[in-house]
């Protein structure tokens, strides 16, 4: 008598959760349907690789608070987003926007990669100004594109290897390093330049940033404890995300951020990494084992059909047919 409500939920769980992500009431909007039609072949990364593991784990959730709070404490990069980024009042859409990024460079085609990287190389030369201090800033700056990428790929690395699922056995221990090294080809198509490509070099080059940093203003601390708009349920998820977030932060960022960091491993933090992880891995069975996005790669590369697959969607069918699946 149960099983039909659970299902209902699972139903409604993922609708509403790939509905904030994306940006869009399907769940896949143009840009994940592009995953599936634009080019052939793999795209930068192996899709039985560390970069699609690490991007398709439900941990990057709790990367993402965290690579929110090393973008804040550079002031240059905040005042970037503050000026040019409508992220108090529409949340959603600042996060559907960088999932486009993440997810179209991770899963796409080289061909659509590219075209991505050049869309949002061209929104970077928009984006320049002056702080409140009068320094200036440009988000295609070199520099500044390297600082972002290196917060980052520390929080998601850091997320990866705490809450979410071990990669040792598939990958060897020097998974990190090979995480590292792989990721940097999304950076660099951006302008970013000297990349770190291990994970000791990264935590050395985030380091090296730390004269240049300030404290993440309590305006934004405040709004990443809890975005509006959420409702109870959402908020007591989120509220797991975060609070593992603040645990995972890099030691030159948590004080920073006001938050322990991953210096503190005491009982009471333990407990609360495992719970995020138990958390994320009940997320995980609603959701399936596949967000819309790696579906859709897949499905490019011969695979099933895409689970949002409607009628409307008749140039897919091409698409297996040229496949052979």
């Amino acid at each position: 008598m149960c099983a039909l409500p659970l299902k209902d939920l699972a139903d409604t769980t993922r609708r509403t959760f790939r509905a904030r992500v994306s940006g869009d009431p399907t769940g896949a909007p143009d840009w994940v349907r592009d995953i599936a039609r634009v080019g052939e072949g793999p795209g930068w990364f192996d899709p039985e690789g560390v970069v699609w593991r690490v991007h398709g784990d439900l941990a990057t959730l709790v990367g993402g608070v965290g690579a929110l709070l090393g973008q804040g404490a550079h002031p240059l990069a905040l005042a970037g987003v503050l000026r040019h980024s409508a992220y108090q009042d529409d949340p959603w859409k600042r996060l559907a926007g960088t999932a486009r990024w993440l997810v179209v460079s991770t899963f796409g085609s080289a061909e659509l990669a590219e075209r991505e990287s050049a869309r949002v190389r061209g929104m970077h030369t928009r984006v320049r100004g002056t702080d409140p201090q009068g320094r200036a800033y440009a988000a295609s700056d070199p520099a500044l594109l390297r600082w972002v990428h290196l917060a980052f790929t520390d929080a998601f690395l850091a997320a990866q290897e705490a809450v979410g699922r071990d990669l040792t056995g598939r990958f060897g221990r020097r998974w990190p390093d090979t995480y590292v090294s792989e990721w940097r080809r999304s950076a660099e198509a951006l302008g970013a330049r000297d990349l770190p490509s291990t994970e000791a070099e990264l935590a050395e080059a985030i380091a090296a940033y730390a004269p240049v940093l300030e404290p993440v203003p309590d305006h934004l601390l405040a709004f990443l404890s809890a975005p509006p708009g959420l409702g109870r349920a959402e908020q007591l998820f989120y509220s797991g995300l975060s609070g593992a977030a603040a645990l995972l932060v890099s030691p030159t960022i948590a004080p920073l951020a006001g938050v322990p960091g991953r210096a503190a491993r005491g009982p009471r933090e333990r407990a609360r990494l495992a719970r995020t992880r138990l958390q994320l891995r009940a997320f995980g069975v609603a959701l399936g084992s596949y967000s819309p996005s790696e579906e859709s790669a897949r499905y490019r590369l011969g695979g099933p059909l895409p689970g949002w697959v409607t009628d409307e969607d008749d140039d897919l069918p091409g698409l297996v047919a040229a496949s052979g699946a």
